[in-house]
């Protein structure tokens, strides 16, 4: 039998509230930890992250204010691990979904730095999961011994070189009533097109400052803050067709923000385009050649490459494990590189928001080079080690609250067989005349995609565009197109890569995983592909408005 409970008798804290959010957290994993020795099956490991958020969102819809909220939050994640770092309480359960980063736990501090109140809620937190510890740490043995042997004999926990780091932290201010008005300024722009249904434009402002200490040293404080500004409109075709367009624009700070000219202008090309939408034809379904932009390539790269790069999927028997015995082996063509860089915070002058200092296991952010010259080297590490990769390189990620796992940074395609736009077309048209196609596509942009990695399931990829153009073999004007959705399988896909462009695209957005939503950015050249699959887009059935809207009232 082993005792649980021993921290419920144990009050006396120290309180000083000079002392620092890392030093009262510091404090008291220093006197859990020493406390928690002391029963049959004590904890080998843990670590407190702790997130301080202050969110703003602005949002204005039609040159009206919808939203004007602000929130402060105080968030505690304790990742608490018994056994050993070969085996404890993470291990996967097979048989059983969702068990990466089990252990974990989380909870909301007082937002001031009073020690007494912080460490009352720490220790509480970590007497609950210690107990939770205990329970899937027997069900993980008892599940290892009743399972046929595993494939994958790499530890549960790797260990790494602690870390100490501090930074000041200096949040970001804003004039809120000129936000305001900015945003009810560039949303009024819709008015000008009653078939326009839906036009807002939203600010989001999110000062975030983490603080990380584990039971091995190390104690980080450092800041994650930045803007992003989202300009959304729908219209809808006669045959009921939803269109939705998008443009979003992310900074670290409002000075690197696009002007509100730019962001006008890109607002003005949107209603231009949702109009042309509205009245292109329906595109048929398709197989054939295509040029993806470098935006919508980077969307592409993320979903059918990123996400099965993710080192922790490869130690899951449910997962499809797509490249886990490719290391060494050529899987893109030999001009393509694939880098993960979360060290770098632009690319050409371009701002990126998988940019990090350290992630979210307390391990410094490292240039991971995934493929070099078509070869695949390396998978993204969290410290959940697989075969071949022992440790970690900077990618265990996480939103607040959720437990981290390997997850992308900034995606960076890189080619080094480039050639400007205009040839690049007519590789496309000359591969049309090729393959005897009337056509083929370019994708210009794209809203995301998604992915399935499992077994059960057929393991393909779908990306969700949202501007296509036909570009025809003999040369006749391109044609705007809607309707469809780029459709496939990953390896497949590869291996019809012909070309690329000089010109670079960047998409900067928030990926959803099981660890949660991180900041992620994906960028790379225009790429040429001789064949891809495109399906008919899901359709409403719904008519469009059958009242006209409201005249717009104008004073003098």
């Amino acid at each position: 039998m082993f005792r649980i409970g021993v921290l419920l008798i144990i009050l006396s804290f120290s309180v000083s509230k000079s002392e620092s959010v890392l030093e009262i957290a510091n404090s008291e994993l220093m006197r859990n930890f020493k406390e928690l020795q002391k029963e049959t099956t004590p904890p080998y490991y843990i670590s407190y992250n702790i997130t301080d958020i202050q969110k703003i969102n602005i949002n204005a819809s039609f040159g009206n204010l919808i939203s004007n909220d602000s929130i402060s939050q105080r968030i505690l994640d304790i990742d608490l691990r018994v056994g050993d770092y070969n085996f404890d309480n993470t291990h996967i359960i097979r048989g059983s979904s969702f068990n990466f980063g089990g252990g974990s736990g989380f909870e909301f501090l007082p937002l001031d730095n009073n020690a007494q109140a912080i460490k009352q809620k720490i220790w509480y937190s970590t007497d609950k999961v210690y107990k939770e510890a205990i329970e899937t740490y027997e069900k993980a043995k008892t599940n290892a011994a009743v399972k046929v042997e595993q494939e994958d004999k790499s530890a549960d926990f790797s260990k790494e070189t602690p870390v100490k780091f501090s930074e000041s932290v200096n949040k970001i201010v804003i004039d809120r009533k000129k936000w305001i008005s900015y945003v009810e300024q560039l949303s009024n722009l819709f008015n000008s097109d009653p078939l326009i249904y839906d036009g807002s434009v939203s600010f989001q402002l999110e000062n975030k400052t983490k603080y990380f200490v584990n039971t091995e040293g190390s104690q980080l404080m450092f800041d994650e803050s930045s803007i992003r500004v989202f300009v959304y409109a729908k219209t809808k075709s006669s045959d009921g067709m939803s269109l939705p367009l998008y443009e979003s624009y992310f900074a670290f700070t409002p000075e690197t923000l696009p002007s509100i000219d730019i962001i006008e202008s890109d607002i003005l090309e949107i209603i231009k385009l949702l109009k042309e939408l509205r009245e292109a034809p329906l595109m048929d379904t398709y197989t054939g050649p295509a040029i993806l932009s470098g935006e919508a390539s980077g969307v592409f790269f993320h979903e059918i490459f990123g996400h099965r790069v993710e080192g922790h999927r490869e130690k899951d028997p449910s997962s499809s494990q797509t490249f886990k015995k490719s290391v060494g082996e050529y899987i893109l063509p030999k001009f393509i590189d694939v880098i993960f860089d979360p060290t770098i915070k632009d690319r050409d002058g371009i701002e990126l928001s998988g940019f990090y200092k350290f992630d979210d296991q307390g391990v410094k952010s490292e240039k991971v080079v995934s493929v070099e010259e078509g070869i695949f080297k390396s998978f993204l590490m969290s410290r959940s080690p697989i075969e071949g990769f022992e440790h970690s390189n900077g990618h265990g990620r996480k939103q607040a609250g959720y437990n981290a796992v390997s997850r992308q940074s900034n995606l960076i395609v890189e080619s080094k067989n480039k050639v400007d736009q205009e040839e690049l077309f007519q590789l496309l048209r000359d591969e049309c005349k090729e393959q005897n196609k009337e056509y083929g596509l370019y994708f210009k942009t794209v809203q995301g995609g998604f992915t399935f990695t499992g077994r059960t399931v057929p393991n393909a990829f779908n990306v969700l565009p949202l501007v296509v153009f036909k570009i025809y073999a003999d040369g006749r004007p391109n044609e705007l197109v809607r309707g469809v959705d780029l459709i496939g399988t990953p390896l497949s896909t590869f291996s019809n890569i012909l070309s690329t462009s000089e010109r670079v695209g960047v998409f900067n957005g928030v990926c959803g995983a099981e660890s949660g939503g991180v900041p992620v950015s994906a960028s790379s050249p225009d790429i040429l592909v001789s064949k891809i699959e495109v399906q008919k887009k899901k359709k409403s059935q719904a008519k469009p408005p059958i009242l006209a809207a409201p005249k717009k009232i104008t004073t003098d």
